[in-house]
């Protein structure tokens, strides 16, 4: 009866959870040869399945390694390691093909309410009709975008040579009106260095209130 006993007491000893093996399973940051493992028993004998080593081999094909994802990518500089010379190195950088976009400071574009190819379209039309006219009513955010485009025109003309012509030739519609502004502009603007147009304010537009205003040639 009391060898009965002795034996089970040994037995529930053994088997019971001690603080020393719980610190040995840890993950340990200073040594790098030894690894803490889980290791389950496959003997029959024993009634625990679950039991706790320290072991110096890696290679065992029943060995798990313990669990070191909360681990930090590369350990701070209070812990030794001379391999960190920033608190930005202590987290791992995810390359996952994604694009950053920056804010569009400066780059102040007038989008008009419109795609880019309609934008583009329609500021070639309004710049047609103002060099075929020389004055165009229109809203005020279309007047102030078109006016650098009809500056631009006018300068391609007080160049004219043929290369400018045919870029001018891609951009306005109506080529009569290309050879037509070749051949008056340096007369009309050869003493003036810019400044070719005029915006004049005029009354809203009657039914959704849009800012309106007259664009002219000078």
């Amino acid at each position: 009866m009391a060898m009965a006993m002795a034996m089970s007491t040994t037995a529930d000893t053994s088997s019971r959870w001690s603080l020393k093996s719980l610190s040995c399973a840890l993950p340990s940051l200073n040594s790098s040869k030894t690894c803490s493992s889980l290791r389950f028993s496959t003997s029959s004998r024993r009634q625990h399945g679950l039991t706790l080593t320290r072991s110096r081999s890696t290679k065992h094909p029943l060995l798990i390694q313990s669990f070191t994802g909360l681990a930090s990518a590369t350990p701070l500089l209070s812990l030794g390691f001379s391999d960190c010379n920033s608190f930005g190195n202590n987290f791992a950088i995810v390359s996952n093909g994604s694009r950053i976009y920056a804010m569009r400071h400066g780059r102040r574009v007038p989008k008009l309410n419109r795609p880019p190819d309609q934008r583009r379209a329609l500021l070639r039309g309004l710049t047609t009709q103002l060099l075929k006219h020389g004055r165009i009513k229109t809203t005020r955010a279309r007047a102030s975008a078109v006016r650098k485009y009809v500056d631009k025109m006018i300068t391609l003309a007080k160049d004219g040579s043929l290369h400018k012509r045919r870029q001018a030739l891609g951009f306005i519609y109506e080529k009569q009106i290309v050879h037509a502004l070749f051949a008056e502009v340096p007369d009309r603007y050869g003493e003036r260095n810019g400044g070719y147009t005029r915006i004049i304010r005029t009354l809203p537009r009657r039914g959704d209130n849009a800012p309106m205003a007259f664009i002219e040639l000078v």
